[in-house]
Protein backbone atom coordinates (compact mmCIF):
# COMPACT_ATOMS: atom_id res chain seq x y z
CA UNK A 1 0.00 0.00 0.00
CA UNK A 2 1.30 3.51 -1.06
CA UNK A 3 2.57 5.90 1.92
CA UNK A 4 1.37 9.26 2.23
CA UNK A 5 3.53 11.94 3.33
CA UNK A 6 4.63 15.57 2.93
CA UNK A 7 7.08 16.47 0.83
CA UNK A 8 8.63 19.60 -0.86
CA UNK A 9 8.16 19.62 -5.10
CA UNK A 10 8.92 22.05 -7.49
CA UNK A 11 6.31 22.58 -9.53
CA UNK A 12 7.35 24.41 -12.65
CA UNK A 13 10.42 26.23 -13.56
CA UNK A 14 11.11 29.25 -11.02
CA UNK A 15 8.32 28.82 -8.97
CA UNK A 16 8.41 29.04 -5.48
CA UNK A 17 8.52 25.18 -4.17
CA UNK A 18 5.49 23.69 -2.38
CA UNK A 19 5.12 21.20 0.60
CA UNK A 20 2.35 18.39 -1.24
CA UNK A 21 1.24 15.09 0.15
CA UNK A 22 2.73 12.67 -2.37
CA UNK A 23 2.71 8.67 -2.28
CA UNK A 24 5.39 6.47 -2.06
CA UNK A 25 4.60 3.03 -2.85
CA UNK A 26 6.13 -0.35 -0.94
CA UNK A 27 9.57 -1.44 -2.25
CA UNK A 28 9.96 -3.76 -5.22
CA UNK A 29 12.57 -5.93 -6.18
CA UNK A 30 16.14 -4.32 -5.21
CA UNK A 31 14.67 -1.44 -3.66
CA UNK A 32 14.54 -0.03 -0.10
CA UNK A 33 11.86 2.59 1.58
CA UNK A 34 13.62 5.37 3.74
CA UNK A 35 12.71 7.76 6.88
CA UNK A 36 13.89 10.34 6.38
CA UNK A 37 15.67 12.18 9.38
CA UNK A 38 17.99 14.91 7.87
CA UNK A 39 18.35 16.22 4.50
CA UNK A 40 20.81 19.19 3.73
CA UNK A 41 19.76 22.31 1.51
CA UNK A 42 22.13 21.99 -2.14
CA UNK A 43 22.68 24.06 -4.59
CA UNK A 44 21.81 21.19 -7.00
CA UNK A 45 18.47 21.07 -5.79
CA UNK A 46 17.81 25.09 -6.59
CA UNK A 47 19.02 24.27 -10.29
CA UNK A 48 16.48 21.67 -10.64
CA UNK A 49 13.78 24.17 -9.37
CA UNK A 50 15.37 26.91 -11.55
CA UNK A 51 15.00 24.12 -14.57
CA UNK A 52 18.66 24.18 -15.24
CA UNK A 53 18.93 20.45 -15.12
CA UNK A 54 16.08 19.47 -16.96
CA UNK A 55 12.49 20.15 -17.70
CA UNK A 56 11.03 16.94 -16.13
CA UNK A 57 8.46 18.82 -13.55
CA UNK A 58 7.35 18.28 -10.93
CA UNK A 59 10.55 17.47 -9.28
CA UNK A 60 10.53 16.11 -5.61
CA UNK A 61 13.68 17.58 -4.32
CA UNK A 62 16.44 16.89 -2.15
CA UNK A 63 19.26 14.54 -2.40
CA UNK A 64 21.59 15.01 0.93
CA UNK A 65 19.96 12.47 3.01
CA UNK A 66 20.64 10.12 6.30
CA UNK A 67 17.72 8.10 7.51
CA UNK A 68 16.77 4.63 8.42
CA UNK A 69 15.44 1.72 6.43
CA UNK A 70 11.66 0.91 6.85
CA UNK A 71 11.50 -1.56 4.25
CA UNK A 72 13.12 -3.62 1.33
CA UNK A 73 11.97 -5.70 -1.57
CA UNK A 74 11.94 -9.14 -3.02
CA UNK A 75 16.13 -9.93 -3.40
CA UNK A 76 17.37 -7.44 -1.23
CA UNK A 77 20.21 -9.03 1.04
CA UNK A 78 22.29 -6.35 2.40
CA UNK A 79 19.37 -3.94 4.22
CA UNK A 80 17.21 -4.21 7.21
CA UNK A 81 14.91 -2.74 8.29
CA UNK A 82 16.37 -0.17 11.21
CA UNK A 83 19.70 0.19 9.90
CA UNK A 84 21.22 3.68 9.56
CA UNK A 85 22.30 4.65 5.73
CA UNK A 86 22.94 7.51 4.61
CA UNK A 87 22.23 7.95 0.32
CA UNK A 88 24.34 8.07 -2.56
CA UNK A 89 23.07 9.44 -6.22
CA UNK A 90 25.90 6.94 -7.35
CA UNK A 91 24.54 3.70 -6.74
CA UNK A 92 26.96 1.32 -8.99
CA UNK A 93 25.75 -1.28 -10.85
CA UNK A 94 28.69 -3.11 -11.09
CA UNK A 95 28.34 -4.70 -14.81
CA UNK A 96 28.88 -1.32 -17.20
CA UNK A 97 32.40 -0.66 -18.57
CA UNK A 98 33.29 1.47 -15.63
CA UNK A 99 32.63 -0.83 -13.20
CA UNK A 100 33.96 -3.98 -15.56
CA UNK A 101 37.29 -1.91 -15.75
CA UNK A 102 37.82 -1.42 -11.71
CA UNK A 103 36.33 2.57 -11.98
CA UNK A 104 32.79 1.94 -10.21
CA UNK A 105 33.21 5.35 -8.77
CA UNK A 106 32.58 6.54 -12.47
CA UNK A 107 29.69 4.08 -13.06
CA UNK A 108 27.52 5.23 -16.23
CA UNK A 109 24.56 3.43 -15.42
CA UNK A 110 23.95 4.14 -11.43
CA UNK A 111 21.13 2.43 -9.80
CA UNK A 112 17.82 4.07 -9.00
CA UNK A 113 14.31 2.91 -7.55
CA UNK A 114 11.97 1.74 -10.63
CA UNK A 115 8.63 2.87 -9.01
CA UNK A 116 8.10 6.55 -9.15
CA UNK A 117 6.78 8.33 -6.13
CA UNK A 118 3.86 10.23 -7.39
CA UNK A 119 1.07 12.83 -6.50
CA UNK A 120 -1.96 12.24 -5.19
CA UNK A 121 -3.22 12.20 -8.67
CA UNK A 122 -0.90 9.91 -9.96
CA UNK A 123 1.48 11.94 -11.61
CA UNK A 124 4.97 11.02 -11.67
CA UNK A 125 8.16 12.95 -9.72
CA UNK A 126 11.43 13.02 -10.70
CA UNK A 127 13.46 12.66 -8.31
CA UNK A 128 16.37 15.04 -7.65
CA UNK A 129 19.51 12.66 -8.23
CA UNK A 130 17.54 9.83 -8.16
CA UNK A 131 16.41 10.07 -4.45
CA UNK A 132 13.85 12.71 -3.85
CA UNK A 133 14.68 13.32 -0.17
CA UNK A 134 12.88 16.62 0.94
CA UNK A 135 9.91 13.76 2.25
CA UNK A 136 9.35 12.35 5.22
CA UNK A 137 9.46 8.91 3.06
CA UNK A 138 11.73 8.02 -0.34
CA UNK A 139 11.99 5.00 -2.19
CA UNK A 140 15.87 4.42 -3.61
CA UNK A 141 17.39 1.95 -5.27
CA UNK A 142 19.03 -0.31 -2.09
CA UNK A 143 22.31 0.19 -3.34
CA UNK A 144 21.74 4.01 -2.90
CA UNK A 145 21.31 3.23 1.22
CA UNK A 146 24.52 2.89 2.27
CA UNK A 147 25.04 1.52 6.46
CA UNK A 148 27.11 3.81 8.54
CA UNK A 149 27.49 3.54 12.08
CA UNK A 150 24.17 4.86 13.86
CA UNK A 151 26.24 6.96 16.26
CA UNK A 152 26.34 9.88 13.84
CA UNK A 153 23.71 12.46 14.35
CA UNK A 154 21.68 12.79 11.31
CA UNK A 155 22.18 16.38 10.24
CA UNK A 156 25.81 15.50 10.34
CA UNK A 157 25.81 11.95 8.37
CA UNK A 158 23.23 13.46 5.32
CA UNK A 159 25.92 16.14 4.27
CA UNK A 160 28.33 12.83 3.51
CA UNK A 161 25.57 12.35 1.05
CA UNK A 162 26.26 14.85 -1.21
CA UNK A 163 28.61 18.58 -0.53
CA UNK A 164 30.62 17.25 2.13
CA UNK A 165 31.82 14.21 -0.41
CA UNK A 166 31.98 15.91 -3.49
CA UNK A 167 34.65 18.44 -1.73
CA UNK A 168 36.09 15.97 0.50
CA UNK A 169 36.76 13.46 -2.20
CA UNK A 170 37.77 16.04 -4.94
CA UNK A 171 40.78 16.80 -2.58
CA UNK A 172 41.83 13.16 -1.89
CA UNK A 173 40.13 11.03 -4.40
CA UNK A 174 40.51 12.94 -7.74
CA UNK A 175 43.55 15.78 -6.28
CA UNK A 176 45.26 12.53 -4.70
CA UNK A 177 46.40 14.94 -2.30
CA UNK A 178 49.67 14.01 -0.28
CA UNK A 179 51.59 14.49 2.57
CA UNK A 180 53.68 18.02 2.00
CA UNK A 181 51.55 19.13 -0.92
CA UNK A 182 50.81 22.55 -1.59
CA UNK A 183 46.91 23.19 -2.30
CA UNK A 184 44.66 25.79 -3.16
CA UNK A 185 40.90 26.03 -3.10
CA UNK A 186 38.78 28.30 -4.94
CA UNK A 187 35.26 28.80 -2.98
CA UNK A 188 34.95 28.60 0.84
CA UNK A 189 31.47 27.39 0.62
CA UNK A 190 30.60 24.24 1.59
CA UNK A 191 32.46 22.58 -1.07
CA UNK A 192 35.56 24.28 -0.95
CA UNK A 193 35.41 23.85 3.00
CA UNK A 194 35.20 20.31 3.00
CA UNK A 195 37.62 20.18 0.19
CA UNK A 196 40.16 21.81 2.97
CA UNK A 197 39.30 19.43 5.45
CA UNK A 198 40.04 16.53 2.91
CA UNK A 199 43.69 18.09 2.04
CA UNK A 200 44.85 18.79 5.61
CA UNK A 201 43.21 15.21 6.90
CA UNK A 202 45.74 13.77 3.90
CA UNK A 203 48.93 15.68 5.32
CA UNK A 204 48.72 18.87 2.80
CA UNK A 205 51.42 20.88 4.41
CA UNK A 206 50.14 24.03 3.19
CA UNK A 207 46.16 24.71 1.98
CA UNK A 208 45.03 28.15 0.84
CA UNK A 209 41.77 28.90 0.69
CA UNK A 210 40.48 31.74 -1.60
CA UNK A 211 36.86 33.88 -1.52
CA UNK A 212 35.39 37.55 -1.69
CA UNK A 213 33.62 37.43 1.20
CA UNK A 214 36.01 37.17 4.72
CA UNK A 215 33.41 35.49 6.58
CA UNK A 216 33.65 32.52 4.37
CA UNK A 217 37.56 32.97 4.55
CA UNK A 218 36.92 32.89 8.75
CA UNK A 219 35.08 29.39 8.30
CA UNK A 220 38.00 28.19 6.13
CA UNK A 221 40.29 28.69 8.77
CA UNK A 222 38.58 26.50 11.28
CA UNK A 223 38.52 24.20 8.44
CA UNK A 224 42.51 23.25 8.48
CA UNK A 225 43.52 26.43 5.88
CA UNK A 226 46.82 27.79 6.65
CA UNK A 227 46.41 30.84 4.43
CA UNK A 228 43.60 32.98 3.07
CA UNK A 229 43.50 34.87 0.02
CA UNK A 230 40.49 37.81 -0.16
CA UNK A 231 40.43 37.98 -4.24
CA UNK A 232 37.99 40.73 -4.57
CA UNK A 233 41.11 43.03 -4.15
CA UNK A 234 44.29 40.76 -4.67
CA UNK A 235 45.38 38.76 -8.02
CA UNK A 236 44.64 35.48 -6.44
CA UNK A 237 47.46 33.63 -8.99
CA UNK A 238 49.73 36.03 -7.72
CA UNK A 239 48.83 35.79 -4.08
CA UNK A 240 49.47 32.11 -4.35
CA UNK A 241 52.58 32.24 -6.14
CA UNK A 242 54.11 34.91 -3.41
CA UNK A 243 52.94 32.17 -1.05
CA UNK A 244 54.45 29.05 -2.76
CA UNK A 245 57.84 30.57 -3.65
CA UNK A 246 56.65 32.07 -7.02
CA UNK A 247 56.29 28.58 -8.30
CA UNK A 248 52.31 27.72 -7.60
CA UNK A 249 50.19 24.90 -5.86
CA UNK A 250 50.58 21.24 -6.64
CA UNK A 251 46.56 21.00 -6.63
CA UNK A 252 44.57 23.50 -7.57
CA UNK A 253 40.65 23.19 -6.66
CA UNK A 254 37.78 24.99 -8.16
CA UNK A 255 34.87 24.63 -6.10
CA UNK A 256 33.05 27.50 -7.72
CA UNK A 257 32.82 26.43 -11.72
CA UNK A 258 33.05 29.96 -13.32
CA UNK A 259 35.42 30.73 -16.30
CA UNK A 260 37.09 33.04 -14.35
CA UNK A 261 37.85 31.12 -11.12
CA UNK A 262 38.97 27.96 -13.54
CA UNK A 263 41.46 29.97 -15.18
CA UNK A 264 42.69 31.06 -11.57
CA UNK A 265 43.05 27.37 -10.60
CA UNK A 266 44.84 26.79 -14.50
CA UNK A 267 47.27 29.71 -13.73
CA UNK A 268 48.26 29.43 -10.09
CA UNK A 269 49.38 25.43 -10.45
CA UNK A 270 52.81 24.94 -9.97
CA UNK A 271 54.27 23.08 -13.73
CA UNK A 272 52.91 19.81 -14.03
CA UNK A 273 50.38 20.84 -11.50
CA UNK A 274 47.17 19.27 -11.31
CA UNK A 275 43.53 21.62 -11.90
CA UNK A 276 40.49 19.78 -9.93
CA UNK A 277 36.88 21.12 -10.92
CA UNK A 278 33.99 20.65 -8.99
CA UNK A 279 32.40 23.58 -8.52
CA UNK A 280 29.66 23.07 -10.75
CA UNK A 281 28.93 25.19 -14.12
CA UNK A 282 25.94 26.69 -15.40
CA UNK A 283 24.92 25.51 -18.76
CA UNK A 284 26.85 27.57 -21.60
CA UNK A 285 29.59 28.70 -19.55
CA UNK A 286 32.77 28.41 -21.95
CA UNK A 287 36.88 28.89 -21.02
CA UNK A 288 39.05 29.90 -23.43
CA UNK A 289 42.74 28.88 -22.86
CA UNK A 290 45.42 29.46 -25.08
CA UNK A 291 46.49 26.00 -26.37
CA UNK A 292 50.21 26.74 -26.06
CA UNK A 293 49.66 27.30 -22.41
CA UNK A 294 47.84 24.27 -22.18
CA UNK A 295 50.59 22.11 -23.96
CA UNK A 296 53.54 23.71 -21.96
CA UNK A 297 52.43 24.18 -18.38
CA UNK A 298 51.73 20.24 -18.37
CA UNK A 299 49.94 18.34 -15.67
CA UNK A 300 46.49 17.03 -15.32
CA UNK A 301 43.15 18.88 -15.78
CA UNK A 302 40.55 16.85 -13.53
CA UNK A 303 36.74 17.43 -13.23
CA UNK A 304 35.31 15.69 -10.07
CA UNK A 305 32.08 13.53 -10.24
CA UNK A 306 30.85 13.13 -6.44
CA UNK A 307 34.47 13.57 -5.33
CA UNK A 308 34.97 10.31 -7.20
CA UNK A 309 33.74 8.49 -4.19
CA UNK A 310 32.78 4.74 -4.14
CA UNK A 311 29.81 5.27 -1.65
CA UNK A 312 30.31 1.80 -0.16
CA UNK A 313 33.37 2.42 0.78
CA UNK A 314 34.01 6.08 1.48
CA UNK A 315 30.62 7.23 3.43
CA UNK A 316 31.71 4.64 6.14
CA UNK A 317 35.21 5.83 6.33
CA UNK A 318 34.40 9.59 6.73
CA UNK A 319 31.52 9.10 9.41
CA UNK A 320 34.13 7.00 11.27
CA UNK A 321 36.41 10.40 11.06
CA UNK A 322 34.23 12.58 12.51
CA UNK A 323 32.96 9.92 15.21
CA UNK A 324 36.78 10.17 16.05
CA UNK A 325 36.90 14.11 15.74
CA UNK A 326 39.21 14.13 12.99
CA UNK A 327 36.49 15.60 10.50
CA UNK A 328 34.09 18.39 12.15
CA UNK A 329 30.66 17.62 10.21
CA UNK A 330 28.78 20.05 12.78
CA UNK A 331 30.55 22.70 11.62
CA UNK A 332 28.91 22.89 8.30
CA UNK A 333 25.57 22.27 9.48
CA UNK A 334 24.47 26.69 9.66
CA UNK A 335 20.55 25.89 10.53
CA UNK A 336 18.27 23.20 11.15
CA UNK A 337 14.93 23.98 9.43
CA UNK A 338 11.61 22.15 8.49
CA UNK A 339 10.12 21.13 5.30
CA UNK A 340 7.90 24.35 5.18
CA UNK A 341 11.27 26.20 5.29
CA UNK A 342 13.03 25.15 2.32
CA UNK A 343 12.09 28.11 -0.06
CA UNK A 344 13.18 30.44 2.44
CA UNK A 345 16.32 27.95 2.55
CA UNK A 346 16.99 28.90 -1.00
CA UNK A 347 16.93 32.57 -0.16
CA UNK A 348 19.50 32.34 2.46
CA UNK A 349 21.74 30.18 0.30
CA UNK A 350 21.92 32.25 -2.70
CA UNK A 351 23.12 35.18 -0.28
CA UNK A 352 25.97 33.16 0.82
CA UNK A 353 24.92 32.75 4.64
CA UNK A 354 25.21 29.54 4.89
CA UNK A 355 27.27 26.85 4.87
CA UNK A 356 24.60 24.30 4.70
CA UNK A 357 20.74 24.32 6.09
CA UNK A 358 19.44 21.19 6.93
CA UNK A 359 15.94 19.70 7.13
CA UNK A 360 15.31 17.53 10.31
CA UNK A 361 11.93 15.59 10.29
Amino acid sequence: MPHEVRAVVATKKGAPVEVQPILVPDPGPGEALVSVQACGVCHTDLHYREGAVGDDFPFLLGHEAAGVVEAVGDGVTDLLPGDYVVLAWRAPCGTCRSCRRGRPWYCFDSRNAAQPMTLLDGTPLTPALGIGAFAEKTLVAAAQAVKVDPAARPEAASLIGCGVMAGYGAAVNTGNVQRGNTVAVIGCGGVGNAAIAGACLNGARKVIAIDVDDRKLDQAEKFGATHIINSRGTDPVEAVRALTGGVGVDIAIDAVGRPETYKQAFYMRDLAGTLVQVGVPEPGMKVEIPLSDLFSRGGALKSSWYGDCLPSRDFPDLIDQYLYGLLDLESFVTERISLDEVEAAFDTMRGGRVLRSVVVL
